[in-house]
């Protein structure tokens, strides 16, 4: 068994900051028993984001209501963590963007749950037993593109809220079905409604999906060396291949952008789409690349697509308000 006698039990409280959702704090209590078994004192705080608050809207508009852009569900939480009110910050690594405001720094990212989305539903198996003009909820322009890219014919609706409030409307049939991310519903254990885990060459997941990502303050050395047990080496090769496919475009995550990538015979091998929101549009690129370079892979592929017509793409969806223009 491992020794704990490189820590002290009575060293100074690590706090760490948090979202308020169910699955936020699913997150949050994760990290903190994994910390308590290495002899930490961790306490959570909970912080209130601007995504939080702002629910009127789909998620790809909060950031022209808002005034936003990219870190909608990140900002607050990285104020605390500038402030010296924690020490820590557990976040969907999904929500982060691409590049971090000065001053912070990523100092792990955990082994990864299942990447795939999820289709939920009381009455149907899969998307494609879903009736003509069947009523779907999501708020992700990513997931509503690569619906109407298979079925043009479906109702998509928004879909804000926990998890546990999308389940409910769901349930309650204000919708046929619903997609969510499967490593939410896999964490909270609610994966009754779940009916299909929609393949990566149907429905290309986000980049960094299922992965959690520690934030700390740049330069904080010793926090670093406390999380460092928490990185995994696959999550972190192939997530920051992903991210920089994300960057290379100039899109954060509520744009109609998917990357997935993974580990094959020693091997990277990315997924990645971008496509128009109404689905009339999608480009797809497939590669492979070195273990030790994972972010070339990501830019080649985002360079790829950039080439072929994602620029147009991109360009459309922004002018059209569905999200705020990346800043620099």
């Amino acid at each position: 068994m491992e020794s704990r006698n490189h820590l002290t039990t009575n060293s100074t409280t690590l706090r760490i900051g948090s979202r308020g959702s169910k699955l936020a704090l699913w997150q949050a209590n994760h990290i903190a028993a994994l910390l308590r078994d290495r002899g930490h004192q961790v306490e959570i705080q909970i912080i209130h984001t601007s995504g939080d608050k702002i629910t009127d809207v789909p998620l790809a508009q909060v950031g022209a209501k808002g005034g936003l852009g990219k870190g909608i569900f990140t900002k607050e939480i990285e104020e605390a963590l500038a402030a010296g009110a924690v020490d820590l910050a557990v976040h969907s690594l999904k929500d982060l963007p691409t590049e971090l405001p000065a001053g912070f720094e990523i100092a792990a990212i955990t082994e990864r749950e299942d990447a795939r989305d999820a289709f939920c539903s009381v009455q149907y198996s899969n998307i494609e037993d879903l009736p003509q003009g069947a009523r779907v909820g999501t708020s992700s322009l990513r997931r509503q593109a690569q619906l109407k890219a298979i079925r043009p014919d479906l109702d998509i609706h928004p879909l804000r809220g926990n998890v546990d409030t999308r389940l409910r409307k769901l349930e309650e049939g204000q919708y046929d079905a619903a997609i969510l991310a499967a490593s939410g519903l896999n964490r909270l254990g609610q994966t009754t409604l779940i009916k299909q885990i929609i393949a990566v060459e149907i429905m290309c997941p986000a980049a960094g999906q299922g992965a959690l990502g520690i934030e700390i303050r740049a330069g904080d050395t010793t926090t670093r060396q406390y999380l460092e047990f928490l990185d995994d080496v696959n999550a972190r090769a192939a997530t920051t291949c992903e991210r920089a496919l994300l960057a290379a475009l100039g899109g954060g995550c509520q744009i109609p952008i998917g990357g997935f990538a993974e580990i094959r015979g020693g091997k990277l091998r990315l997924e990645s789409i971008v496509a128009a929101p109404d689905g009339s549009q999608l480009l797809r690129d497939s590669r492979e690349g070195d273990l030790d370079d994972p972010a070339k892979l990501g830019r080649e592929a985002g360079q790829s697509l950039l080439s072929r017509g994602a620029d147009k793409i991109l360009a459309m969806v922004y002018g059209q308000g569905h999200a705020a223009v990346p800043t620099p």
